[in-house]
Order: structure tokens, then C-alpha cells, then sequence
């Protein structure tokens, strides 16, 4: 190209500075359209592998988006419209036990508390607790017109976000090539390189979450369904959702079981319904506890492994500003940035661009995701001890036989039996 036709370097920065202007602007604006623009993004990755599996089999990518989408639909509608009076019952049992237990809490807490000769006055906790309740579950007649006008625009935002899923599900490749067009050639490589590591990040978390949350949901529903607690559908979901928050989620979760059970009981448990209550916490601490120690790691090897306060911190903070699907993509999110971060910052050092191939950048530790075991064998002094048994990828291939025979000795080799002799 001519240069005289060339913009100049100063008004390509002006330009350049004033569309980023521009865009911030609008995004903070729009702020609301791009909350559900993310959440039919979301949905669309989750569903993309589908899409993609049956596009090798298929003519075009076209047939296969029309295939997964029109399925994830009718299981989106049918599956809630069949647990939907199930569903219902069981939310009026738990918001009922709920509200029963709050009336509780709220009279004992409108009269002195004495423990052991202590006095403590909680009339204005007790008094609180009124408020909140009053609130949150008073219903207001000349609010009915803004409960219309409000589930008028969630109903067509819905509407966006089921067409805004089949638009990525069908146009994604051809968005992410046009992306990559804007950068120049000499980068573009790199940012394909940046690209594919945080797509493995975003793969490895939110895939791995979603399945720690529908397994802990399912096994809680089992559990509370076996045990005969009331709303045991609704407690298993809400134990499925709160996985999301560490420490914090389960604590809930628990909490609201309990108390269910302590005011219900359970319906063949032959105990007291204080009885019932310490049972199903019992049961909730090893069910949890499994799931941390064994599950989790097994699902979330390949996760974001940073450090857990920060991890925590993250969530909670996500969870406040925006809910669940704050909480399901802040930490990704985090991860993100310390690539993109990690990135900017070898390139503006002059160092290559990634160290590695960033495989093992947030992957857990093998120690924490296969702890090594340890084989308990008797000696023939009748005494136990703890051998640890070596694992083969931390061996050398010239001691490995050597090491395989000294896990099982001949008795003519025993060193005990040696020394004794000696």
C-alpha cells in the first residue's frame, strides 16, 4: 500500500485509544445483555464437545448443531415440567420447616438465653430475625405489577439466550477465525498458542465442577430419600449447588438438612427427631468427607490448582456480586488471567512468550491427586509394619526388577533371618 495513504502512527493511537473507550463504554452500559450474553456463551461450551463429536460423523457442523441443540431443549423443558409437582411439594416442606424453625429461633431469642448462670440478652437478634422474615416473605398486592413487568423481561431474556446458544453453537469456528484474522502474522501463532492453553483451563474446571455438582446431588438425594427426610429432592439439589463454595456450601447445606430433619424427622426412622438430626449430620460429614479426600480429587486432577485461600476469597466474593454463575466462573477466570498476565509479562522482559508447554501449569500434584499407598505386611516375628510399596514411575528401569524382588523376599533371603543366624 502507498504510504502516503498510510494513517499516521499518532492518529492510529487516538483511534485505537478512542475504540477501546468505546467498547468499555458500552459493555458497562449493556451490562445486563452481556450477564446473559456470558450465560448463553457458557451453555453453548458445555454442549460443544456433542456438537463437535457428531460433526466428524456428519455431513455438516450445521446438522449436528441442530441435532444437539433441539435435544438439550426438549430435556430442558421436559425433565423440569415432569419433576415439576414433585418439585413443588418438596420446596413447600423445606420453606415450611424453614419458616417454622425461624418462629422458633425467633422466640427463644426474644427472652433471656441463661447458660450456666450466664444471662444473654438477644431480644434485639430475636427482633432482626422478624424483620428479615417479614421482608423477604410479606407479600405486597401493589407489588404484583412489578412481579408481572419482572417475569415479562426474564421470559425475553430467556428468549436471548436460547437463540444467542444455537448462534455460537453454529457460528463459533467461524468467530474465533475472524478473531484471529485481526491479529498480524508474526503473532498470530502466539495468540493461538494463549488461546489453546485457556481453553484446556476452562475444559479441565468447569467440566470437572459440573460433575462433582450433579454426582453430589444425586448421591445427597439418595441418601436423604433412604433415610426418609422430607424435601429430600430439594436438599440433595441444594447440596449439588452449594459444592460450588468451599467450606462455606456444605455448611449451608448441612445446616438446612438438619434442620428439616430436626423439626420433620424422618418418615420410618423409629428415633426421636433430635436423633434423626444427629444421624443425618453424621452421615453428611463421611459423604463429604469422601468426596474431598477421593472424589474430587479423581474429577479435579486436571484443575486449576492454586492456592485454596485465594481460591476461597475468589469464590465468596463471586457469590455475592453475582450469584452462582459468579461462583462457577470466577476461578477460571483467575486462572485466565494469570496466563494472560504470566504471557504480557515475558513478552514485555523480552523472554519467549510461554515456558513450557503448559501442561503442567495448574495440574495438581501427583502426591494429591494418587497419595502413595502403603502395603502392611506381617514379619515372622508376628510384628506389623509400614512398607511403602515404590511406584514404578518414580524407579529407574535398571532397578526395577531388583526392586520388584525385594517387595517379596525368598525366606532363604530374609535379612532377619540372617542376623539370627549370625
Amino acid at each position: 500500500m502507498n504510504k502516503e495513504y498510510q494513517w499516521s502512527l499518532t492518529f492510529r493511537y487516538v483511534v485505537g485509544i478512542t475504540l477501546f473507550i468505546g467498547i468499555v463504554a458500552f459493555i458497562f452500559y449493556a451490562r445486563d445483555a452481556m450477564r446473559n450474553l456470558i450465560i448463553a456463551a457458557f451453555v453453548a461450551y458445555l454442549i460443544n464437545p456433542a456438537v463437535d463429536y457428531l460433526s466428524k460423523r456428519t455431513t455438516t457442523r450445521t446438522a449436528a448443531v441442530n441435532l444437539v441443540y433441539f435435544s438439550s431443549l426438549i430435556l430442558l423443558v421436559g425433565v423440569p415440567s415432569t419433576l415439576a409437582p414433585i418439585f413443588y411439594d418438596e420446596v413447600q416442606i423445606v420453606v415450611q420447616d424453614i419458616l417454622d424453625l425461624s418462629n422458633q429461633l425467633s422466640n427463644t431469642l426474644s427472652q433471656p438465653v441463661r447458660i450456666f448462670g450466664l444471662v444473654f440478652h438477644l431480644e434485639e437478634w430475636g427482633r432482626s430475625l422478624d424483620q428479615v422474615q417479614s421482608a423477604f416473605l410479606t407479600p405486597l398486592p401493589e407489588q404484583a405489577l412489578q412481579f408481572l413487568e419482572t417475569t415479562s423481561v426474564g421470559f425475553l431474556w430467556f428468549l436471548i439466550i436460547l437463540v444467542s446458544v444455537h448462534l455460537f453453537l453454529s457460528q463459533w469456528p467461524n468467530m474465533r477465525d475472524k478473531l484471529f484474522s485481526f491479529v498480524q502474522e508474526p503473532y498470530r501463532a502466539e495468540v493461538e498458542e494463549l488461546y489453546g492453553r485457556i481453553r484446556r483451563i476452562w475444559m479441565a474446571y468447569l467440566r470437572g465442577q459440573i460433575v462433582l455438582m450433579i454426582i453430589v446431588g444425586v448421591v445427597f438425594t439418595i441418601t436423604w430419600l433412604i433415610m426418609g427426610i422430607p424435601g429430600a429432592l430439594v436438599l440433595g439439589v441444594v447440596a449439588g449447588l452449594f459444592t460450588l463454595v468451599p467450606d462455606v456450601g456444605p455448611f449451608i447445606a448441612v445446616v438446612l438438612a438438619a434442620g428439616v430433619a430436626l423439626l420433620e424427622g424422618s418418615t420410618w426412622i423409629p428415633l426421636s427427631n433430635f436423633w434423626v438430626a444427629g444421624i443425618l449430620i453424621v452421615v453428611y460429614l463421611i459423604l463429604i468427607n469422601l468426596k474431598n479426600f477421593f472424589l474430587r480429587p479423581i474429577i479435579m486432577g486436571r484443575s486449576v490448582h492454586m492456592n485454596e485461600a485465594l481460591v476461597l476469597i475468589a469464590i465468596l466474593i463471586a457469590t455475592i456480586l453475582e450469584g452462582v454463575l459468579g461462583a462457577l466462573l470466577v476461578v477460571p477466570v483467575l486462572a485466565s488471567a494469570i496466563v494472560i498476565a504470566g504471557y504480557l509479562q515475558r513478552r514485555v522482559l523480552g523472554l519467549p512468550p510461554f515456558e513450557g508447554d503448559g501442561s503442567t501449569q495448574f495440574v495438581a500434584p501427583p502426591e494429591k491427586i494418587k497419595p502413595p499407598r502403603r502395603e502392611w505386611r506381617r514379619k515372622r516375628d508376628g510384628r506389623l509394619q509400614a512398607e511403602p510399596i515404590l511406584s514404578t514411575e518414580t524407579i529407574p528401569d535398571s532397578f526395577e526388577s531388583e526392586a520388584t524382588l525385594q517387595l517379596e523376599p525368598e525366606p532363604d533371603q530374609n535379612p532377619a533371618q540372617e542376623k539370627t543366624e549370625k
